[in-house]
């Protein structure tokens, strides 16, 4: 099955798909211990690209194929560019992307430049990126296929409506990592469609943090690259979230960032990128009830937005070294089973 078995909640049909959807949702026991309330995994990293950025763009193709489009454009920190790269090569369509130069994960550019798009460096951030994007789009025949394209929010709402499918009604938190906001808006949606009201816990990394400021980060700098945006396309829609369900936006350090990813990595078995640790991070940072007298909440869903694959330099980077050892069982032995 994939997502597009809620065609009946979905504007276009399905045109362009890679069966995405249905990712896995797990129980995390040890993060379970830890907090005192049921913890969730969303493993969005099981989406075809890695990413739960499919999940719109196969919604957003579909409609831009239906409208006669000819090419897709976007403005990314790598996943966004990754799908849509995919999306576009599956549609038979030119794809575009502009990423800021240098600020990529190898793994995502990989991934846009073997579907065949046309990737270009740009020197500047994410926000100078949209905003060219966005002018381009105006321009030229061409459909924008970021997060400010409606058809991408329809297709990510579909998130929500599996978690409450399989949990038989929302958690009664749902914490995920915010970068262009475009995610929480879709969850917050989905929810909605669905008659379920959860508690929606925002979280950005503290050198990327305008929402938690409350004005745009001119140079925003974090191992999380997904989430490395300094001025969130889906602002308002974002907070209304947030504020709606009695949530909250915070920050979490790139510190904490990576002692989750490892605690998920060695302690729940489960591989995201950094980005995807923030809604790990902020839980065990930051705890959950945002209003005072609100009851500790039992069930908790984590958003792990995308595959750790998409950075390996960041895993290598954390990750113990590699042993050396010539090739005698007795030296291996010792190796294998030191303390």
């Amino acid at each position: 099955m994939s997502l597009w078995r809620y065609r009946d909640r979905l504007p276009v049909e399905p045109l362009v798909t890679l069966e995405e959807g249905d990712t896995p949702l797990v129980p995390a026991p040890r993060l379970s211990e830890r907090t005192g309330c049921d913890v969730w995994l969303k493993l969005e990293g099981a989406n075809p690209t890695g990413s739960f950025k499919d999940r719109g763009m196969t919604v957003a193709v579909s409609a831009a194929i239906r409208e006669g489009a000819e090419a897709v454009i976007c403005a990314s920190t790598g996943n966004t560019a990754a799908s849509a790269a995919a999306y576009a090569a599956r549609a038979g369509l030119r794809g575009v992307v502009i990423v800021p130069e240098g600020k990529i994960a190898i793994g995502k550019l990989a991934q846009a430049l073997m579907h065949g798009a046309r990737v270009i460096a740009l020197r500047g951030n994410f926000d100078d990126a949209l905003r060219i994007v966005r002018q381009l789009a105006q321009k030229h025949p061409i459909e924008l296929v970021n997060s400010v394209n409606p058809y991408r929010i329809e297709g990510q709402k579909t998130a929500a409506f599996e978690v409450c499918d399989e949990l038989g009604g929302a958690p009664d938190a749902l914490a995920i990592p915010v970068g262009n906001a475009g995610n929480i808006t879709s969850w917050r949606r989905g929810f909605e469609e669905y008659g379920e009201s959860p508690a929606l816990y925002g979280f950005q990394a503290a050198g990327a943090a305008p929402l938690v400021l409350g004005h745009p980060v001119e140079s925003p700098e974090t191992v999380a690259s997904a989430i490395r945006i300094g001025n969130p396309a889906r602002w308002e829609e974002a907070m209304e979230a947030v504020t709606a369900s009695r949530g909250r936006i915070a920050a979490v350090g790139d510190e904490q960032i990576l002692s989750a990813y490892h605690l998920l990595a060695s302690g729940e078995g489960v591989f995201c990128e950094p980005a995807s640790a923030a809604s790990v991070a902020g839980l065990l940072a930051h705890g959950l009830p945002a209003v005072e007298g609100d009851p500790e909440p039992e069930s908790v869903v984590c958003v792990l937005t995308g595959h750790g694959l998409k950075d390996p330099d960041t895993a290598l980077g954390k990750a113990p070294a590699v042993i050396g050892c010539d090739p005698d069982l007795a030296a291996v032995e010792r190796i294998a089973f030191a303390d």
